[in-house]
């Protein structure tokens, strides 16, 4: 397993984002992006694949491996940090 530290935005690049010339919703989605590329960079690097080859059913169980994580070793063990409960905030 890779180290479990993944930072999806950092502060430069939310600057970035929030200096573009965008509407909120584009602003939006260009964060979400970003945010996915390096998602699935790391997942790619994971699962020792390149990132073009990922398929469905990998990434989809790359998820449900890092939920089972969460449930059984907590939220620290996993990879992606947020909180089902919370999910309705986003």
């Amino acid at each position: 397993m890779l180290e479990q530290s993944l930072q999806f935005l950092t502060p430069e690049e939310s600057v970035a984002v929030d200096g573009a010339l965008l509407t909120m919703p584009e602003k939006f989605l260009t964060r979400l992006t970003l945010s996915t590329a390096k998602l699935l960079n790391y997942i790619a690097k994971d699962l020792s694949t390149p990132v073009e080859s990922l398929t469905t059913e990998q990434i989809i169980q790359w998820f449900e491996a890092d939920a089972k994580r969460k449930q059984q070793d907590g939220v620290d063990a996993s990879v992606l940090k947020w909180d089902a409960r919370n999910i309705d905030d986003l």
